[in-house]
Formats: structure tokens, C-alpha cells, sequence
């Protein structure tokens, strides 16, 4: 027999709880506390910490193989659907002439100056959205013809040239 602690009745040794009151008796299988981590603070803390290393870890593997590459990210899809390879300067100009000559050219609010002699290509600090100047002159006075060619991702998209009596050109270009 076995005396409920609470109510003081006599329940039998088999029972699991009181039969007058439904209190838990000593000694019986759900009384007795069974398992749990049996482990101090710091280790508890530290077995945390180590979860959340592992899943920024994950979440950073994950980030990086859903990001474009560089080049996927410098593509320009244009109206009709193509891809266009973008490059970090898609404009050039090229100054055709056999004398000295001098240009300014670029996006119109920080134009880049060109001084040269010859037939002469040269990259443009623009975005392929910008609206893009060119000013190129004659500086050695001579009465040949001088041709100048904006150039984008390779195609000639504006093209002026001189006459016999003029010694400037300008081209105003938008995409």
C-alpha cells in the first residue's frame, strides 16, 4: 500500500495516481523526471551559437549562387527583345582626318578633351542611356575633309564630316 502525500489515503503499490485525489504518487513511473539535456549553460550557448554560424553560413552560400555574374548584370535588352552585350564604355569616336585636330566629347555635362594627329579612335565615360556630344575641329588650319563616327557596341550610330571650307563638326546623340 501506498500513502497519498496530499489526501493521506491508502491507494495500492500499482496505482499511478491517488484514488481520492489524482495526485502523482512517489515512486511511479511518471513521477520519476527521465531525460532532458543534461548539459551546463556554456555548452547550451555555445551549441546556439554554432546553429547560427551554420545557417548564416547556408544563407550566404544560397545568396551568392542566386546573384547574376557581372556579365549577365552588364546586358542590355533593347526594345525588340535582343540581347546586346553591355561593356563598362559602349560609346567611342573615331576622327578620321590626316591633320592635327582637337575634341571634346562625352555625356554634355563632363565632356573629355582629345588632342591628336591622325586617324584616331577613342572610348567614351558614357552609359549607353546617356545622351552623348561630340565637338571635333581642324587646329592645323588645312582644307581636307575630316569624318567623324560615334561608334556604340561596335555600329556606327552617327557620323558627320567636314567640307573643303569648314574646320568644325558637332553631333548630338540619344538612344
Amino acid at each position: 500500500m501506498v500513502k497519498c502525500p496530499r489526501c493521506g489515503h491508502d491507494n495500492l503499490s500499482s496505482t499511478t495516481y491517488c484514488e481520492n485525489c489524482s495526485y502523482i504518487l512517489k515512486g511511479s513511473p511518471t513521477g520519476q523526471k527521465k531525460g532532458g539535456w543534461k548539459m551546463g549553460t556554456v555548452k547550451k550557448i555555445a551549441l546556439i551559437i554554432g546553429i547560427i554560424a551554420i545557417a548564416l553560413i547556408l544563407f550566404s552560400v544560397i545568396y551568392n549562387f542566386t546573384q547574376p555574374s557581372n556579365e549577365e548584370s552588364l546586358n542590355v535588352i533593347v526594345a525588340d527583345s535582343n540581347v546586346q552585350e553591355g561593356s563598362s564604355h559602349p560609346y567611342e569616336v573615331k576622327v578620321l582626318y590626316d591633320g592635327t585636330w582637337y575634341s571634346k566629347s562625352g555625356e554634355p555635362s563632363s565632356l573629355q578633351e582629345q588632342s591628336n594627329q591622325g586617324n584616331h579612335t577613342f572610348d567614351l565615360d558614357c552609359a549607353a542611356w546617356d545622351k552623348v556630344y561630340v565637338l571635333a575641329e581642324k587646329t592645323d588650319g588645312a582644307s581636307g575633309i575630316m569624318k567623324v563616327q560615334l561608334i556604340r557596341n561596335g555600329e556606327v550610330v552617327a557620323e558627320n564630316s567636314t567640307t573643303e571650307g569648314t574646320n568644325q563638326i558637332t553631333i548630338n546623340y540619344q538612344s
